[in-house]
């Protein structure tokens, strides 16, 4: 038993050993050991709040779940804030003394974690004004997909393909983003129709709109609509315009289902659909005694 206590005391007095000074305060292995501790702590307890706030008190409230992501981390960032504060005051480290450090560490910062910062920075915007929120089916450069996560650094964005793309934060505040779901997820798609000429345009508006009101994707209000565009080299240009809440983040999809079922009903009611015709005229030998042909070939 004594020889446990020697060792422990040991012990004890090697982790007291001071390894360097910050103003009047000594630091030592224990300082530093409680320092690691802690901060895991705080990082572990803060990430436990921050998901009991999203996945179970903000859920009674009518706040969306962009929204509770963003009130989560926020408050999430504060209590690591603050808790750090308090846990080099608790380890006995004088704050004051920290201000050369901090200078140092502002220089590095200038210099070689510039980009770190920048994003985090602009994670931070986001989170405040929420440009884009989780849920949003967003379209930033050549990405495009659905967000699932806002950090403090990036934000993952998920495509249609399943591959899970990690966006710099800064992206979403120096570059132009389109967020189909910002204000909601009520958006109008636009499909080109062409037809022959000579067809019945009523007839053409007619099928178009049934075609529209026997999709259950296309939103009945605001109402679908058909435009006569212009009048093209080999027929005349139709736009059906629908409005969806379902299939923005699978716009081909919608739009494939569209084109299909226009198909057919064309096909059903003898609307023909145009295709490319050129005339070529060739013109044979007109010297003295040669021939000259006259052909028209489509």
């Amino acid at each position: 038993m004594e020889t446990l206590r020697d060792v422990l005391a040991q012990i004890r007095e090697f982790l007291e050993v001071p390894i360097l000074k910050l103003g009047g305060s000594p630091v030592t292995l224990w300082t530093i050991i409680q320092l690691v501790v802690l901060v895991a702590v705080l990082f572990y307890l803060s990430g436990k709040l921050r998901t009991w706030i999203v996945e179970q008190f903000l859920t009674r409230t009518r706040m969306e779940v962009g929204a509770r992501q963003a009130t989560g981390s926020i408050i999430r960032y504060t209590i690591i804030a603050f808790g750090f504060i308090i846990i080099l005051q608790t380890a006995g480290i004088d704050l004051t003394a920290l201000n050369v450090l901090a200078g140092a560490v502002g220089i590095g910062v200038g210099f070689g974690l510039q980009n770190i910062v920048n994003n985090f920075v602009c994670g931070i915007i986001i989170l405040f004004e929420r440009p884009i929120k989780v849920g949003d089916r967003i379209v930033v450069g050549n990405v495009e997909g659905d967000v699932v996560h806002i950090g403090g650094r990036s934000t993952t964005v998920v495509t249609n393909d399943n591959i899970t793309i990690i966006v710099p934060n800064s992206k979403f505040i120096t570059e132009d983003v389109v967020n189909w779901s910002h204000n909601d997820r009520k958006v109008r798609f636009k499909i080109p129709v062409s037809v022959a000429y000579g067809s019945d345009v009523q007839m053409v508006e007619r099928l178009l709109m049934a075609v529209a009101a026997d999709n259950p994707d296309v939103l009945e209000k605001p109402a679908p609509g058909v435009r006569l565009m212009e009048f093209g080299d080999n027929g005349l240009n139709f736009e059906l315009r629908v409005w969806s809440t379902t299939l923005i983040h699978r716009r081909g999809l919608l739009t494939s289902t569209i084109n299909y079922a226009i198909y057919k009903t064309f096909a059903d009611n003898g609307i023909e659909i145009p295709f490319p015709r050129r005339d070529v005229r060739i013109v044979g030998d007109e010297r003295p005694g040669g021939n000259r042909a006259n052909d028209m070939v489509n």
